[in-house]
This record gives C-alpha cells, sequence and structure tokens, in this order.
C-alpha cells in the first residue's frame, strides 16, 4: 500500500505539474525584496507550457537549487495568461527567468527549460551582473559626490 501511495504521488506530479507555492504578486515581492535586500527571481510559465512542467518537475524540486535561489532572492512565479505583472516583461515564450533588482529593474533574463547544472551557470552570471551594476553605480554616486 506505502509503495502505490508514493507512486501516485509521482505520477501525479508528473501529470499535473508541481505546485511551486511561491507568491504572484509583483508589487508585494518588489516590496518585500527592498525590505529584505534582496532582489526578485520571477519565473514566467503558462498552463499548457510542457517545457514550464519539466523545469518546476525536475530543476525546481532540487533543494540545492531552492535553497540557492531563497538566499539571496524573493521568489515570484506568473502565469503570463493568469497574473498581473508589468508589460515590460516579454511573456509570449515561456518558461521565461527574470531577476530583478529591488527597484524594478531587470538585472538578467533568460528563457527555457535549464537543468540544474547549466541553471546553475545563469545564476553565477547573474551575479557577475548584478556586482557590475553595482560598481557602476558606486562608480556614478562617487563622481557625484565629488562635484
Amino acid at each position: 500500500m506505502k509503495k502505490i501511495v508514493v507512486l501516485w504521488g509521482f505520477l501525479s506530479t508528473l501529470l499535473f505539474g508541481a505546485n511551486l507555492d511561491w507568491p504572484n504578486n509583483y508589487e508585494a515581492a518588489l516590496q518585500e525584496a527592498k525590505k529584505e535586500n534582496k532582489s526578485v527571481y520571477m519565473l514566467i510559465t503558462s498552463q499548457d507550457c510542457r517545457w514550464c512542467r519539466k523545469f518546476e518537475n525536475t530543476t525546481l524540486q532540487e533543494e540545492i537549487v531552492i535553497g540557492k535561489l531563497k538566499e539571496k532572492y524573493i521568489l515570484l512565479h506568473v502565469d503570463r495568461d493568469k497574473d498581473a505583472f508589468p508589460n515590460k516583461f516579454k511573456r509570449e515564450r515561456v518558461p521565461r527567468h527574470y531577476f530583478i533588482k529591488a527597484n524594478g529593474d531587470v538585472i538578467y533574463s533568460f528563457l527555457g527549460y535549464w537543468d540544474r547544472e547549466d541553471f546553475f551557470s545563469f545564476l553565477r552570471e547573474v551575479e557577475k551582473r548584478y556586482e557590475k551594476i553595482q560598481q557602476n553605480e558606486g562608480e556614478k554616486n562617487e563622481i557625484r559626490t565629488n562635484k
């Protein structure tokens, strides 16, 4: 009986998709990011997207991936067909990934399903870009101060 319950749980996840149970309110995510001094990771999906389900059921089921995301980002999952979020974000093809500063500026974005190793390579690129943005903003502030 125990094997049947485990098998049913596995099959239902494959058939119906993983429940990410992430917030879907863009503005609230930005507010939370400001409060916690983090950025936002926004995943845009749709109900009928098989690559979205694959990403949700594989990469986002790995504790190491979720742990890394939660460490630095406020997690946001929006359905392109149901949820409200700014039109500046592309929504035609999904899954689409956005890394966003707390002020709403995009740090980095990419498209598609990625396994853990590839997703981590994107996370490293996001971190490099964010550091570069911070450095440029610091230089601008220094120039303003010296005037």
